[in-house]
């Protein structure tokens, strides 16, 4: 694999760290440090993988010691989770949380008005 392909893989995942998490940095290992807790830890290690390739593949002699599949792997591993959401989905997911809330504001409102009958109530 040439090193420009593990370099270009490897900006790609620090881009989407850099717009989905907002993780500020040179380099995906900088990213990495700085907001690696953020990720899941498959995600994690993933993205840690990429970027020791990504160092290795500068070094003629390490080259070919790269392991193309689990590049890839690593890299898929790292954008199906950073994979920024469309603004379909978006819209979706908020309009989910604000019904979600409205609903539990009335189920409690609810369970509050029986309390008080129940407990008003003569008898």
């Amino acid at each position: 694999m040439a090193a420009a392909d593990v370099d270009t893989l490897a900006r790609e995942v620090a881009e989407l760290m850099e717009r989905r998490l907002r993780i500020r940095g040179a380099d995906l290992t900088t990213k990495l440090r700085r907001g690696g807790r953020l990720l899941p830890r498959r995600v994690r290690r993933s993205a840690a993988y990429l970027a020791e390739a990504s160092a290795q593949a500068q070094v003629p002699h390490l080259r070919p010691r790269l392991d193309a599949g689990r590049i890839a792997e690593a890299h898929r591993h790292c954008t199906h989770y950073l994979a920024p959401l469309g603004r379909k989905e978006r819209r979706i997911a908020l309009l989910r949380e604000i019904l979600t809330g409205v609903g539990i504001a009335v189920f409690a409102c609810l369970l509050l008005a029986l309390g008080l009958l129940y407990w008003s109530a003569p008898g």
